[in-house]
């Protein structure tokens, strides 16, 4: 292969644009949580930067609204800001109770002004519609990053960062030392979308005909699951026969083997709802061409989808698309080496640590492998998960915390990002009141914080 042609960019000067405290860069659940984390110890400046038009990450520009799906009878949780995601959504009319679980369903769209309100209270000041583009390093510690947008080039400065843009990117670019999944073991991207025009009554009444279970999620493709026993009789709303169907009877190409998921509620407007039916392997969320066939083939997928549900599932004969989500979901690409990496010994066996900052029940998603946390189990998360080697003055919060193949499967799911990102919120802020790098705050300190942010750490 030849190398690429290259072309020299001109030297230029960024203006600093704005100065602040805590930086924390993305805000889906992890980033979200760790602004207003940050601004709730008090006595900082926040700043949250996002690349679209609303805060949310995942749960508004993808539209995954089942923050806490595994939530069931005996889980135990850490609380504090994720949790508090779902009551404050259901009290401002944006959320419904999930279809398979003790969790609300969050309006995505809902969502987006649930976030407004809690960064406008939190006196956060929000900075939309900029791009990371680059960080700023000076002797090897993060001292803000450059953004690009409509306005041109940026520079942001902060006295401490905290990188939640999911796939390490200022940890990456600054020079932090980051493994990457590679492509062909990368767990699928997904496509979500909604639909409009369903049967509420006949959909639900075809459900109870012929319910499902955790043990049908087994045997097809990106569904094929291993389950630990526990799981496999307990209801799931999951849609895999009506492709299988269509396949079948020549409706939908005999190669279209990544339709089949989960869909989230069924409403009296006749919406159904986080539909998560799209799987696509080998999509690398860091990798733009990728992303670009990702988001044609998985909107094409979608429609075969649709043509599928309308003619084999009762109540969807005049069913509509309503909406896709603005970006893929990604669950994995880069994650940095921390300070301690998180173990498939510490999910599955209740890890324990001095420094833990948050809990999460003993639920693992990925990789092939479901354990739901019904028996009140679960493990400590680390403060030094969040902190990159190779660099200082930085945080890393969200799926890109340090760990191996099958504790992804585990702190990749928003419900332990938000707990990771209250952690590097709380931490961010102490470090500077005490007026010490982030990595030297004290377990008693962070916990003393905890306590008084509701987070349960132990």
């Amino acid at each position: 292969m030849s190398p690429r042609r290259t072309i020299i960019e001109p030297a230029r000067q960024v203006d600093v644009t704005h100065e602040t405290d805590v930086l924390v860069v993305g805000s889906g659940p992890a980033g979200l949580a760790a602004a207003l984390a940050a601004a709730r110890v008090g006595g900082v400046e926040v700043t949250l930067v996002e690349r679209f038009g609303c805060f949310g990450g995942n749960i508004t520009t993808v539209g995954v609204e089942g923050m806490a799906w595994y939530r069931h009878e005996n889980t135990v949780e850490a609380n504090g800001i994720g949790h508090e995601f779902e009551e404050r959504s259901y009290a401002m009319g944006a959320a419904v109770p999930e279809s398979q679980s003790d969790s609300y369903e969050i309006d995505a769209e809902g969502f987006k002004v649930v976030a407004d309100r809690l960064v406008e209270e939190a006196g956060i000041t929000p900075m939309l519609h900029r791009l990371y583009a680059a960080p700023i390093v000076e002797e090897g510690r993060v001292a803000g990053i450059i953004t690009e947008s409509k306005g041109g080039r940026e520079a942001i400065v902060a006295r401490r960062v905290i990188d939640a843009t999911g796939d390490a990117d200022i940890a990456h670019g600054a020079g932090a030392v980051t493994r990457k999944t590679p492509r062909e073991h990368m767990m699928a991207a997904s496509v979500m979308f909604h639909l409009a025009g369903v049967d509420k009554r006949r959909f639900l009444e075809g459900v109870a005909a012929d319910p499902h279970t955790y043990a049908d999620w087994g045997g097809n493709g990106e569904w094929n699951i291993e389950t630990d026993g526990k799981e496999d009789s307990m209801y799931s709303p999951f849609l895999r026969k009506p492709f299988a169907r269509a396949v079948a009877d020549g409706l939908l190409p005999d190669n279209l083997t990544t339709l089949a998921g989960t869909w989230g509620a069924v409403h009296d407007s006749g919406e159904l709802t986080y539909l998560n039916l799209v799987h696509l392997p080998e999509i690398d969320g860091t990798d733009p061409d990728d992303l670009t066939t990702g988001e044609i083939e998985g909107r094409r997928h979608a429609m075969h989808a649709l043509d599928a549900l309308r003619q084999y599932t009762p109540g969807c004969e005049n069913a509509r698309l309503r909406n896709f989500g603005m970006t893929l979901g990604i669950r994995d690409t880069r994650k940095i080496v921390a300070r301690y990496d998180m173990t498939e010994q510490d999910v599955r066996d209740e890890g324990r640590f001095d420094d833990s900052i948050g809990i999460f029940p003993e639920f693992i998603d990925g990789y092939g492998i479901l354990i739901l946390p019904t028996t009140g189990r679960y493990f400590q998360l680390p403060y030094r998960n969040l902190i990159p080697t190779g660099v200082s003055n930085l945080l890393v919060a969200g799926r890109s915390s340090g760990g191996d193949r099958i504790s992804h499967a585990a702190t990749r799911n928003m419900g332990c990002c938000a707990v990771l990102g209250q952690g590097a919120g709380i931490g961010a802020a102490l470090s500077l009141k005490a007026s010490i790098a982030v990595e030297d705050v004290p377990a008693a300190t962070l916990h003393a914080e905890l306590d008084n942010q509701g987070v349960r750490y132990r």
